[in-house]
């Protein structure tokens, strides 16, 4: 799904380099020079980025399969897929969970590229961390052999900024050239295992064949297209509903869910994509809790009444530059302001009737 509480109370994330910002539309990959007309896979398409994934790729007319854990999931997939301007007449949902052999095969018969969305994000980070480093690279790793042996042309991994910038560095500056180190002090569960998950996918497919691609977002927001929030759609409504009055002092970059799922498909479509990482985040500066409740109430007034949020004492927490410049210059990717994205994920609460839940 996202980056999430777990995610942000183990690191700071930070602003991107460029300095514009500009918008497209949540299915604007447009079939760059490269794209396939085959079958595509979305792994975990039930979920909050890969119902996304799912639309976009629908409504460029592909036919798309998706795993799921279990099929009761899949009227409530079809209506998130409506949802996102998507005609599912076009989708297949089948059965696969990263931790078992079982449906990977069938899953990936036929496939000529998959989308690996699916990946465990904790609500919070678990007393052992193998309960999600073990599932993180093991689910990952599942994937990508079925993927390599029923012969994929590429897989598009959704792996995160947390395997890149938990790692402190004296200039706070990151780019997809650095990696998080597992063994940093004090490195919480998720972020470790994003970055062993992420390591373990490379050293695979090392080898050739099936190319690879990693989209390493920063938190996501952005608009639902499902009643069944994830972690950063629940920290929204906490703003929203005062419940967050105390947040704890972090910075985060903001990757919206329709950029990131339009990147997975640029990423997807360019001959020169392969073998390389980009980072997904909108332009500007990291944003603090407090931040984001001011943005709110000074966009939705009275629905953001509530959204106060103060932080502890203590020092001053840098904001970290992040630069999105491979995405922007070598795959064309704009990505949307983060005050639109925080914006339009609280509107989307409200839309589905979520904030009274």
């Amino acid at each position: 799904m996202s980056d999430s509480t777990s995610a942000m109370s183990s690191g700071s994330t930070g602003n991107a380099s460029s300095g514009s910002t500009g918008n497209v539309s949540s299915g604007s990959a447009g079939g760059p020079a490269g794209a396939s007309t085959g079958l595509v896979l979305v792994t975990g398409g039930s979920g909050y980025l890969g119902n996304h994934v799912v639309a976009a790729l629908l409504r460029e007319g592909r036919q798309v399969r998706t795993t799921v854990r279990s099929l009761s999931r899949e009227a409530e997939l079809r209506e998130a897929v409506r949802r996102g301007g998507a005609d599912d007449a076009g989708l297949e949902v089948v059965t696969a969970e990263l931790m078992a052999e079982d449906g990977w095969k069938e899953a990936m018969a036929g496939v000529e590229e998959v989308h690996h969305v699916a990946s465990p994000i904790p609500v919070a980070q678990p007393e052992d961390p193998d309960d999600l480093i073990v599932p993180a690279r093991e689910g990952t790793l599942r994937v990508l052999r079925a993927a390599r042996d029923a012969g994929a042309r590429r897989v598009v991994l959704t792996s995160s900024f947390a395997a890149i910038g938990y790692t402190p560095k004296p200039d706070a500056e990151y780019t997809e050239a650095d990696w998080t180190d597992p063994d940093t002090p004090g490195l919480a569960p998720y972020p470790r295992s994003k970055a062993i998950a992420e390591r373990a996918a490379w050293d695979l497919m090392a080898d050739g064949g099936t190319e690879l691609v990693s989209v390493n977002p920063t938190a996501i927001f952005g608009p639902t297209l499902s009643p069944a929030l994830g972690s950063s759609m629940h920290l929204i409504k906490a703003v929203l509903s005062g419940a967050m009055s105390v947040a704890p002092r972090v910075r985060f970059g903001v990757a919206d869910v329709r950029d990131v799922a339009d990147l997975h498909l640029r990423a997807m479509a360019s001959p020169q994509a392969a073998g390389k990482r980009f980072l997904a985040l909108s332009d500007g500066p990291a944003l603090s809790f407090v931040e984001v409740a001011r943005i709110l109430r000074e966009r939705l007034g009275e629905l953001a009444a509530r959204a106060h949020v103060s932080e502890p004492d203590g020092p001053e927490v840098p904001r970290p530059i992040i630069h999105n410049d491979r995405a922007r210059e070598e795959l064309g990717w704009r990505p949307r302001p983060a005050e639109t994205t925080i914006v339009e994920s609280a509107e989307s609460l409200r839309d589905l009737g979520l904030l009274d839940q």
